[in-house]
């Protein structure tokens, strides 16, 4: 450690992202990105936005690209908050909601961002153990001292929350702030978000990386009540007023609308991952349900840090976590039909071998 360290920096243990090699004969199916590119119209969009005013600043508050989010769920803008990705929305909304005196709940095996900016915000937390089968014990949410965050579908099992277990935990923690993270949310049955209105403790969080494959432009939203909406902007505004470019805006705005590619990618994906689960099970794999773009697996036979690193030598990326409770599993992201046959033919030869 650096003597110049603060204290703050000190105690953080940073979120570990999934690798990025620098190989274009790589298949990367290690960190869930979309693997049919954004829209055409999200290109022309950001193509006719570079001949604007780029010298001037963005709209603070994106406002055109909140309009866009709050007519697609049937809500309006004041409903809608832009982060620069949901990581970020993440944060601000940790310390919007959640206190350095009480304790909030997340589930143990979880997305890992949770437990680091518990830490970095000084915000005490119980890790709730999951069920044997990795689902989430509903009830253990309830009457949560300093408030909740969920991730649905869970990463890195996949596996989907139905909606009214969902309003159970917002309604038994009426005083605190719920927060369902759908990162992967329109790969599974339904969003959250019609419960909002009901709910004025409840927030939701969700993505553009995933379903709308804009993991470059880095832009996440979140969608609540306005009185949840406008104390992110008191914490956002208090870092930095632009988090959002002017491209970016453009970019997520067409992609909004563009609302016949998004069917049209994400029922592939869906397809694909309803192909990939037998073939996977024929194989020898143990395979969780999933409502997500990757699948969450582990073999009968060949370790799960044994798949990986064979699958890396032939130039396959997938996910392997190293906690106890995740250890034989790896998770797998929904490529295209091309990849998953080239990752099956991949884990033939390692699994005879």
């Amino acid at each position: 450690m650096c003597k110049f360290w603060s204290e703050a920096v000190k105690r953080t243990e940073p979120y570990v992202p999934g690798e990025q090699l620098n190989d274009p004969d790589i298949i990367k199916l290690n960190t869930n990105e979309n693997p049919y590119g954004p829209s055409p119209k999200v290109i022309d969009a950001i193509q006719n936005e570079l001949t604007q005013k780029l010298h001037l600043y963005p709209a603070p508050g994106a406002d055109a690209l909140r309009e866009e989010i709050g007519r697609y769920y049937q809500l309006d803008k004041d409903h809608v908050f832009i982060g620069n990705g949901s990581d970020e929305v993440l944060a601000f909304s940790f310390m919007a909601f959640f206190e350095q005196d009480a304790r909030i709940r997340f589930p143990s095996v979880t997305y890992s961002f949770y437990p680091v900016y518990a830490k970095l915000f000084h915000i005490p937390y119980d890790d709730v153990p999951l069920n044997r089968d990795f689902t989430i014990p509903v009830a253990s949410f309830f009457q949560s001292e300093g408030g909740v965050i969920i991730a649905n579908p869970n990463a890195p099992t996949g596996l989907y929350l139905d909606l009214k277990s969902v309003e159970e935990i917002a309604a038994n923690n009426p005083k605190q702030v719920v927060i369902i993270d759908e990162a992967y949310v329109d790969f599974a049955p339904g969003s959250a978000v019609s419960l909002v209105k009901d709910y004025p403790n409840l927030l939701i969080v969700q993505t553009m990386s995933k379903s709308r494959s804009l993991a470059g432009l880095r832009l996440g939203f979140a969608i609540g009540q306005p009185h949840l909406m406008e104390a992110l902007h008191r914490i956002k505004d208090s870092f930095n007023s632009y988090t959002i470019d002017q491209l970016a805006i453009a970019g997520g705005t067409a992609a909004i609308q563009d609302e016949d590619y998004f069917q049209e990618t994400t029922g592939q994906i869906i397809n694909t991952r309803e192909w990939l689960i037998p073939e996977m099970k024929k194989r020898g794999f143990c395979v969780l349900p999933s409502a997500a773009n990757f699948i969450f697996a582990s073999h009968y036979k060949v370790e799960a840090e044994t798949l990986y690193q064979k699958l890396k030598q032939q130039k396959i990326l997938i996910r392997h976590f190293q906690n106890a409770a995740t250890a034989n599993y790896v998770r797998i992201t929904i490529g295209t039909e091309e990849q998953m046959e080239r990752l099956l033919a991949a884990i033939d030869s390692i699994i005879v071998a």
